[in-house]
């Protein structure tokens, strides 16, 4: 069957010139985006709650724009004022670079990772005497409290933020060729919106091993996967399968 609509289930990208642009452009499918899933902010009542106190950590761990908003957000709650010497290790150039929007860059001690987790790592074990706070998701891999764990230094996890399940009642008499996921929450979300979802002739296309594995687990086919050596990224692997399809 052809391929002529695609469900994104992430927000549509904010920048010109997107793959999913090109791709629609190369292959005129039509590409809707919708959140399946939202993050919501943890009241700094249960911060406190899970006791943490802002004024004994020297050094933060950020590993996402949403964990730097949520960090700050939460300390302008609690009228915390953060100091000057406070040091920012951030897992990305990108969330180092919105960690700007915050702070006057220049002035601040801020550590910049390649781009996983584990490459933040070195950084980390150079600065074994800070006292570290990592504001998280309430979804956080279990990697990285591990990875903290096997250096042996002073570190407290703390949930900021939550990952929930949007409202999708709007898209039940909605149908598309694609359903394109990339996290197992994503999936989650799809079922509890629609607990008699039955794929049929639908396509689904998951990014990464973690919802492939959901997927499978829910009983879903799978039809497009990426990163494949093939198809490094998602868009690349949308557009093989449709070329796959000869159309």
């Amino acid at each position: 069957m052809k391929v002529k609509t695609i469900l994104v289930s992430q927000p549509e990208p904010k920048m010109e010139n997107s793959p999913y642009q090109s791709l629609v452009d190369r292959t005129k499918v039509k590409i809707d985006f919708r959140s399946f899933i939202h993050v919501e902010g943890v009241p700094a009542k249960e911060v406190r709650e899970q006791k943490v106190d802002l004024t004994k950590y020297t050094a933060i761990i950020l590993t996402s724009r949403n964990s730097v908003d949520h960090f700050f957000r939460v300390a302008e709650e609690m009228r915390f004022k953060i100091p000057d010497t406070l040091k920012y290790f951030c897992q990305s150039e990108a969330v180092a670079y919105y960690l700007q929007k915050y702070v006057v860059y220049r002035k601040r001690k801020i550590y910049v990772g390649k781009r996983t987790f584990p490459e933040l790592i070195p950084l980390i074990k150079k600065h074994k005497n800070e006292s570290f706070l990592l504001p998280s998701t309430d979804k956080l891999k279990d990697l990285v409290p591990e990875e903290l764990d096997s250096l042996g230094i002073k570190w407290k996890i703390a949930t900021f933020f939550r990952t929930v399940i949007s409202d999708l009642s709007d898209l039940a008499d909605v149908k598309y060729d694609v359903l394109v996921f990339f996290s197992p929450s994503g999936i989650e979300s799809l079922f509890q919106n629609f607990p008699d979802f039955v794929q049929n002739e639908t396509r689904i296309a998951v990014y990464g091993n973690t919802t492939s594995q959901t997927a499978k687990e829910m009983g879903l086919r799978i039809d497009i996967q990426a990163p494949t050596p093939e198809s490094p990224s998602m868009t690349m692997a949308i557009e093989n399968y449709i070329k796959s399809l000869g159309e």
